[in-house]
């Protein structure tokens, strides 16, 4: 345990600072549209993990390949360019404590569509970890009232988070299956790459002209925080930490996030923090955990 303190803290930073994001995105989307502030966050993101590719040496040296470039399209469209878009999207109409706790689903539906499209087998008590989170995700989004699932009345953010969600679990599922072969670095930069390049003629969708002049400091400020600490530092901590301790014990500190952001969420936007809200996310993390825990019987 002490031999491992350092990367445990260092895990609960990056957990911080992913958390920071729902912050980040919920004071930039009055401002800056989906589109744009994707652009904004990966353009940033890109250029300053070109210059730490170039000082840090994390993993194998990659040379690009033409026959990668299927996998980084679908890792920088799906994981990044959709992910980022239903994200903003969905801060637009639901809170930050909403989306992070629906956000904490991310490893089930990765269990989910490994299922789906590589035969990932689900043991017992993984089933058991699904049924629970989505029990908990149920909760978040009627918060606690159940006809409205008869009603069919959902908050149209938590089901944009949810497509969200399953954007992400997709990318994390083909990016191991397919490109498995590529050093984590270097997938990860030119997914990043592709995402900017193809974010740009949406940026002209957005019409920055419109509103560019009347976008405040503040909200620059948290695109900022997003390319720097929600996207690069926390991805380099996560690398070191799956280095140090193995990917089992690294993914445990993601549920650390949608606790961060409730009391952020608080602190900072002043959204009402209800008793509902905390027995969910409490049900979702007990449920990832069994989940996450649940590989063999």
């Amino acid at each position: 345990m002490r031999k491992n303190r350092k990367i445990y803290l260092l895990m609960v930073f990056a957990a911080l600072c992913w958390s920071g994001a729902f912050i980040a995105g919920k004071l930039s989307v009055p401002y800056i549209p989906p589109f744009t502030l994707t652009f904004l966050r990966f353009l940033f993101a890109t250029i300053m993990l070109y210059f730490i590719k170039k000082k840090v040496q994390i993993g194998e040296n990659y040379l690009f390949k033409r026959e990668d470039l299927p996998v980084f399209l679908f890792t920088g469209i799906v994981g990044m360019v959709f992910y980022h878009v239903f994200f903003f999207s969905a801060l637009k109409y639901t809170t930050a404590i909403n989306s992070s706790i629906i956000a904490a689903m991310n490893p089930i539906f990765t269990v989910i569509i490994a299922y789906l499209f590589v035969k990932q087998k689900i043991t017992r008590r993984m089933l058991l970890g699904i049924v629970i989170s989505f029990a908990g995700v149920v909760l978040t989004i009627t918060a606690g009232k159940l006809d409205l699932i008869m009603a069919l009345n959902f908050n149209r953010g938590d089901v944009l988070m949810l497509v969200a969600v399953s954007s992400w679990a997709a990318y994390s599922v083909f990016s191991k299956s397919k490109g498995g072969h590529i050093p984590a670095m270097a997938l990860t930069y030119y997914s990043f790459l592709v995402c900017t390049i193809v974010c740009i003629p949406l940026v002209l969708w957005d019409k920055p002209w419109e509103w560019i002049e009347k976008v405040p400091p503040g909200a620059y400020a948290a695109v900022v925080y997003m390319s720097l600490f929600a996207s690069v530092m926390g991805y380099l901590i996560q690398q070191i930490s799956i280095r140090e301790i193995g990917p089992s014990r690294t993914s445990i500190f993601v549920n650390l996030v949608p606790v961060f952001s409730i009391f952020l969420s608080v602190m900072i936007l002043r959204e009402q923090l209800e008793p509902i809200k905390l027995f969910t996310a409490g049900i979702i993390i007990i449920g990832v955990y069994i989940c996450q825990t649940g590989g063999r019987e």
